[in-house]
């Protein structure tokens, strides 16, 4: 047998094993460290809580670990045996080894370093990024963290397989495998997304700007391209709306043309208060004044009224009335709650004081019958 392995010298087989055994425990770090890598890729990419004990996952990893301890021990156990004057009838001689760990060897090794290196710069720049941008405790810092961690999760991701990618092609090509099949694949199908898929990239460039330009958040009341409703969710391809009525209504990004937000750091709430030419317009305003104090200093109200009233002034003269305007500053998603009992108010003041407001009533004076 051992004749059949080896071309000259006959090996005690306390010597095999001592040089097996060792190469053996290099070929386990090796594959283990494999599972690792390819355990953290895979949450890179799908983004959850995956286990290596999940039957989806034991599977992939358990194939890679057995292909890793194979390569490295055939690789590694014949060089070892020449090194004791032993030379095996075929495998890889220590001379081959050598010249190509000197070579290419180098060359591999300089590549992982570089893509790990710049895996970890974007991860340490996004991180700061994040950083940088959750300053304060209020709603406001808590939305902007979350902003800040999906485009940095985005970019992570794109940042990652684009550098896996380009690593693992130049590492073939120093194996001596052929990358022209895999690069005129990927022209094709770059092709193909450029002719098939220019909606969908759209609606993610859209959605990528969406999220940076925090026009809209997640529980804002929003009107996109004459929908309006309450925004549930900010994805980069769509964005979800719920109407009054409970309707949802999803919408590509790529496809918003009109965006108006409604809750965006504060609101306004607008009331055109008909009154009579015959009334006194400065009493009228002093009397919504008073009531718009009188609801600022409350409770129930006080905390989402952020300025007093604002009278913008006689904004128009019409048929049967004149309209007053005036408005309330509130806080975002707030101004319906206010302005509905602000409203009620003003009815209830104006005609306990005897202040008229234009009313849909005519007099119709008949001539007597003659």
């Amino acid at each position: 047998m051992w004749r059949r392995l080896f071309d000259d010298a006959v090996p005690h087989w306390r010597l095999v094993a001592l040089l097996v055994i060792p190469t053996a425990l290099v070929a386990l770090a090796a594959a283990a460290a494999a599972r690792r890598a390819a355990m953290a890729v895979m949450h890179r990419l799908l983004n959850t809580t995956l286990t290596s004990s999940t039957p989806l996952v034991r599977a992939p990893l358990r194939l890679i670990g057995l292909a890793t301890f194979a390569l490295v021990f055939l690789i590694l156990a014949f060089p070892a045996f020449e090194a004791v004057d032993l030379h095996p009838r075929f495998g890889i001689h220590l001379k081959t080894l050598s010249v190509w760990t000197f070579g290419s060897g180098l060359r591999v090794l300089l590549i992982a370093v570089v893509a790990f290196a710049l895996v970890r710069a974007v991860a340490v720049s996004v991180k700061r990024f994040e950083h940088d941008i959750n300053f304060g405790t209020d709603l406001d810092a808590l939305e902007r963290a979350k902003r800040a961690r999906t485009l940095g999760n985005v970019l992570m991701n794109i940042t990652t397989v684009i550098v896996l990618l380009i690593a693992t092609l130049m590492i073939l090509r120093e194996f001596q495998v052929d990358i022209s099949p895999a690069l005129t694949g990927a022209g094709i199908v770059g092709v193909a997304l450029g002719f098939g898929a220019q909606t969908l990239v759209r609606d993610f460039i859209g959605g990528f700007f969406l999220i940076l330009e925090n026009q809209i958040r997640v529980g804002d009341v929003a009107a996109i391209n004459g929908t309006g409703g309450m925004v549930e969710a900010i994805n980069l391809r769509t964005t979800v709306l719920r109407d009054e009525e409970g309707t949802v209504h999803v919408i590509p990004n790529g496809a918003i043309t009109t965006l108006a937000n409604k809750s965006l750091h504060f609101s306004f709430y607008v009331i055109n208060l008909p009154l009579a030419y015959s009334e006194d317009t400065d009493a009228a305003v002093t009397v919504l004044q008073a009531i718009a104090g009188a609801m600022q200093a409350e409770d129930a109200y006080g905390p989402f009224i952020l300025a007093p009233l604002e009278v913008i002034g006689v904004d128009a003269f019409e048929e049967n009335a004149v309209r007053v305007r005036v408005r309330i500053k509130t806080a975002p998603q707030k101004q319906w709650f206010v302005g509905r009992e602000l409203r009620r108010r003003i009815h209830q003041t104006l005609r306990g004081r005897g202040i008229e407001m234009w009313s849909p009533q005519r007099t119709v004076s008949l001539p007597p019958k003659s």
